[in-house]
C-alpha cells in the first residue's frame, strides 16, 4: 500500500462507496508477512516512498522463489538485486511474471505497478568507463522501476575529458546526477563542478593494484573539493538510486473533492 492507495481508500469511505469495516479490514492486514526465509515489509512503500527490494546475493534459489512469489501477489513492483544468471534462469523458469536484466543482474516483476507521475525532474546516470556499466545499470533500472525519468551518459571519463565537457549544457537540465567511476574516481568531482544539481558519487571496484577494489576511488570521492556531492558505498548502484529517488520524488498531493 502506498500514500495514493491509502488516500483513495479513505475517499471511498468518505463518499460511501465502501463501509468503514471494509476499509478497516484492508488497512489492518499485517504489514509484515512472515515466510520461512524472510519477513516481508509490505508497508515500507507507504512509510518511506520506496518499496522493499530483495538482495539476491547469497540467497538460495529456493529462498528467492519463496520471497518473490509472495511479493508478486502484492500490488507493488518487485525488484531483486545481485541475482546471478544461473539463479535467475531457474527462478524465471518456475515463476511467471519475472524478467531478468543481465547487465544489471536485476530480477523484476509487476511492471504494471510502476508509479506514475512522481518524478520531479530527470535523473542523469553517468559513467567514467564502459566497465562501470553494471553498477550504473543497477541504478538506472531501479530508478525506472521506482517511477523516475532517467537519462544516461556512458563512457565519459576524465581520460578524455572533452567527452563530458561536450554535455555541459545537458548536465544543467538534470535534477540529480549519479556518477559512477573506478580507478582514481575523479569524474564525480568534475561533474559536481559543472551543475547546480546534487551529485551522488558511486565508486566502482574497477582498477588495478592500488585501486584496491574501489577503495582508491572511494577515498578520492570522499576527499573531493567539489560542493554539492555525496558518496555511497563501493558498487552501490541501488543505494545511489534510492537516494536519487528521495531527492527527485514529488510529494504526494491529494486531489481536492
Amino acid at each position: 500500500m502506498n500514500e495514493k492507495a491509502l488516500f483513495t481508500l479513505l475517499q471511498q469511505v468518505k463518499n460511501g462507496r465502501i463501509n468503514p469495516e471494509q476499509a478497516l479490514k484492508k488497512i489492518r492486514l499485517p504489514p509484515v508477512e512472515i515466510l520461512d526465509s524472510a519477513r516481508l515489509d509490505h508497508h515500507r512503500l507507504l512509510r518511506t516512498g520506496l518499496p522493499e527490494v530483495v538482495l539476491g546475493e547469497n540467497k538460495t534459489v529456493e529462498q528467492l522463489l519463496e520471497i518473490l512469489q509472495a511479493m508478486l501477489k502484492q500490488p507493488a513492483i518487485v525488484v531483486a538485486t545481485r541475482v546471478s544468471p544461473e539463479k535467475a534462469k531457474q527462478a524465471c523458469a518456475q515463476v511467471e511474471g519475472l524478467k531478468y536484466h543481465p547487465a544489471s543482474r536485476l530480477l523484476t516483476g509487476n511492471e504494471e505497478y510502476i508509479p506514475q507521475d512522481i518524478s520531479r525532474g530527470t535523473v542523469m546516470v553517468i559513467t567514467a568507463g564502459t566497465s562501470d556499466l553494471p553498477v550504473a545499470e543497477e541504478a538506472r533500472l531501479c530508478l525506472e522501476y521506482f517511477g523516475h525519468t532517467v537519462e544516461t551518459i556512458y563512457d565519459a571519463g576524465v581520460a578524455g575529458i572533452h567527452r563530458i565537457l561536450a554535455h555541459s549544457e545537458h548536465l544543467q537540465q538534470a535534477s540529480v546526477l549519479i556518477v559512477v567511476a573506478g580507478m582514481e574516481g575523479a569524474l564525480p568531482s568534475v561533474v559536481a563542478g559543472m551543475t547546480p544539481a546534487p551529485v551522488i558519487a558511486v565508486p566502482s571496484s574497477i582498477g588495478y593494484g592500488t585501486g584496491a577494489g574501489g577503495f582508491s576511488a572511494l577515498l578520492g570521492m570522499l576527499n573531493s573539493c567539489a560542493s554539492g556531492m555525496a558518496v555511497v558505498n563501493i558498487d552501490n548502484g541501488f543505494g545511489a538510486a534510492c537516494m536519487a529517488a528521495a531527492i527527485n520524488r514529488k510529494r504526494f498531493q491529494p486531489s481536492p473533492d
